[in-house]
């Protein structure tokens, strides 16, 4: 491994949890082996590792781009992340209404949808 993706892997198991890692990984083969090392270099390595602007608002950003490009299927992964990136249902809610003004309300009313059923399995995972 090298060092970008040592450190890349730390900040995945962070912002994500080591469950939804561990998962990932033991789904690993290898035909996907390299795009995995590119997830875990880039994202979490470079970009998630850069501390110029917080988890929180990292997370924010993450959650307004992946619902305005339409990228749903990371949503919920991103809003359970948001337990351990600090941000809060407000601050999603407030993501989302900036998605609603510049991308579009129907791709943001899907993302409200989708983080209402994740904050609520949290929430109920916590009981």
């Amino acid at each position: 491994m090298s060092e970008r993706e040592v450190s890349g892997m730390k900040v995945r198991r962070e912002v994500l949890g080591d469950g939804h890692v561990d998962r990932a990984e033991a789904g690993r083969t290898t035909f996907d082996a390299p795009f995995q090392t590119l997830i875990t270099e880039g994202a979490w390595g470079t970009v998630w590792a850069d501390e110029t602007i917080t988890r929180r608002e990292r997370s924010m950003l993450t959650l307004a781009l992946l619902a305005a490009t339409g990228n749903f299927d990371e949503i919920p992964m991103h809003i359970r992340a948001t337990a351990r990136t600090g941000a809060s249902p407000e601050d999603v809610m407030q993501a989302f209404l900036h998605v609603a003004i510049y991308a579009g309300v129907p791709k943001a009313n899907h993302a409200i949808k989708l983080a209402k059923k994740t904050f609520a399995e949290m929430e109920e995972g916590e009981r």
